[in-house]
């Protein structure tokens, strides 16, 4: 593809999709909300569009790219009246491929947001779906208040497994698509690490990294609820977030799969790298 539009530019996942595309010297579009704050992420390097996903007036956003990065940001629970009518737009502006960043397991999950979308798009042609796993990078975000406040990590994942995979090599994968997007045309891939680790051992881990102690305080699922409303989440987010952690306990996010490896012709970081490589992230006296 000669230029890929990026929603979410700014976010985790976002910003290495950016950053890979650039490392492959393939043109970019970074959308935001403001994108002053694309601006303020990568200078004059990338260029910065408009996009809101609840103003239609900003769909031109994608005017000039022939191919899409698709993400839905977690504050959006109806895509039917925002992502899709979007991704509309785009099909007639001139996009040809998109690829959806979606979550393991939507294929058969119709109460997250992402099910409508993988449904829309396989009505259509030119698109990838990106499934990935739980990602390591929910320490440095969804996680993070918990551990530096109050030194625990706090979920209701009970004692499930998390085959944890690294938003860095997602975007890897995503570049991969957009340089060759006829050979992937149709598919849709479930992105893991290459090991699986529950809670406990993860809050072992990063008392190891950062050199104090971590805990793993186990979540009721109702005290996850009322945690995520007394930080202020909207009820739509919390719902789906609570979703899909209570899905863990189950054993939803323990599977290995070997496709991730497949495609970056590599293994997996494991969550110890990432951990490592952001170590500042939890410093306390930030």
């Amino acid at each position: 593809m000669s230029r890929v539009l990026v929603t979410g530019s700014t976010g985790n996942v976002g910003r290495e999709v950016v950053r890979a595309l650039r490392a492959k010297n393939i043109g970019t579009l970074a959308a935001d909300r403001d994108p002053g704050r694309v601006r303020a992420l990568f200078g004059d390097d990338v260029e910065a569009v408009k996009l809101d996903y609840r103003d239609r007036s900003t769909f031109t956003a994608a005017s000039g790219a022939d191919a899409l990065f698709l993400l839905r940001p977690p504050a959006i629970a109806d895509v039917k009246q925002t992502l899709l009518p979007f991704v509309e737009e785009a099909r007639r502006g001139g996009v040809r491929h998109v690829v959806f960043l979606s979550v393991a397991g939507a294929e058969k999950n119709a109460l997250v947001p992402h099910h409508a979308v993988e449904r829309a798009l396989a009505l259509t042609t030119g698109w990838t779906t990106l499934r990935p796993g739980f990602f390591a990078q929910n320490f440095g975000d969804a996680y993070r208040r918990d551990i530096v406040e109050d030194a625990r990590v706090y979920v209701p994942a009970g004692r499930g497994r998390v085959a944890f995979v690294d938003v860095r090599d997602v975007a890897e994968v995503a570049a991969t698509i957009f340089a060759s997007p006829s050979l992937h045309d149709g598919h849709a891939y479930t992105l893991t690490g290459a090991e699986a680790v529950d809670f406990r051992t993860a809050a072992a881990t990063l008392t190891d990294v950062l050199r104090r102690e971590i805990r793993y305080d186990a979540a009721s699922l109702i005290g996850y609820l009322m945690h995520l409303r007394a930080r202020g989440m909207p009820w739509a987010q919390v719902g789906v977030q609570t979703v899909l952690h209570a899905g863990l306990r189950l054993g939803q996010a323990e599977r290995v799969d070997p496709t991730l490896a497949r495609l970056l012709g590599r293994p997996p970081r494991s969550l110890r790298e990432y951990l490592r490589d952001h170590r500042a992230t939890w410093d306390t006296a930030r």
